[in-house]
């Protein structure tokens, strides 16, 4: 963070902003930064496929609707292609690729930081992926939060049955996602400089919450 900040990054990477969330205890999904095709092939293998494949840069934060991203890549021909593609679409501009384990989880929700201008930083918990902007299902509470607050926050959204033990899949960790509501509190509350931290989607594989995409914003 404090390299970027010297350069005047306005936001960091997928991978950075994850490292640092991870830092604090959010679990994030197996991941390699690489920056050649056959570093990705191996990342690839030694992550086991299948995998995703994505432009990885601090200037780029829209990857899906620009079409930078590759999913359920299967062997080392899929990755080649993948990559040559992604390597065109980006002009060459970009050095850094993320090669991703390919996570294929039964619902997915969203949870993040934001600094207001009048209370400070704020932990926001709700419903991810395509959902978030279509249904604005949110709750939101001023940080630094409790355990109280975080388990509040998930009974409050109105899709907060999405957490429940639902056509035979598990129950969501509850724990684990008090922990990261905390976490992201604590992240606000310790680095000014961060403006906002936005971990959508959070994947639930096997009851479990996983961050699959992450980004960090500064002031």
């Amino acid at each position: 963070m404090e390299s970027a900040r010297k350069n005047n990054k306005k936001a960091l990477s997928e991978y950075d902003s994850k490292q640092v969330i991870s830092a604090y205890g959010i679990p994030v999904v197996g991941e390699t930064l690489v920056d050649d095709l056959s570093g990705a092939q191996r990342a690839a293998r030694d992550l086991a496929y299948p995998v995703v494949l994505k432009v990885c840069s601090e200037e780029i934060t829209h990857k899906t609707e620009k079409g930078l991203i590759k999913l359920d890549l299967r062997n080392d021909g899929d990755m080649e292609e993948a990559f040559n593609l992604l390597k065109d679409r980006c002009s060459g501009d970009v050095d850094k690729f993320l090669v991703q384990k390919m996570i294929k989880g039964e619902r997915e929700l969203v949870i993040g930081m934001n600094r207001d201008e009048q209370f400070g930083p704020c932990v926001m918990f709700g419903l991810g992926g395509i959902f978030t902007e279509i249904l604005e299902d949110v709750s939101f509470r001023v940080a630094p939060i409790s355990e109280q607050d975080a388990f509040e926050m998930m009974e409050e959204i109105r899709g907060h049955k999405i957490l429940g033990a639902i056509r035979g899949l598990k129950e969501v960790d509850k724990k684990m996602m008090v922990n990261s509501l905390i976490a992201l509190g604590t992240i606000g509350l310790e680095h000014e400089a961060i403006q906002g931290i936005d971990v959508n989607p959070l994947v639930i594989t096997d009851g479990k919450p996983i961050a699959v995409d992450a980004l960090v914003t500064f002031r």
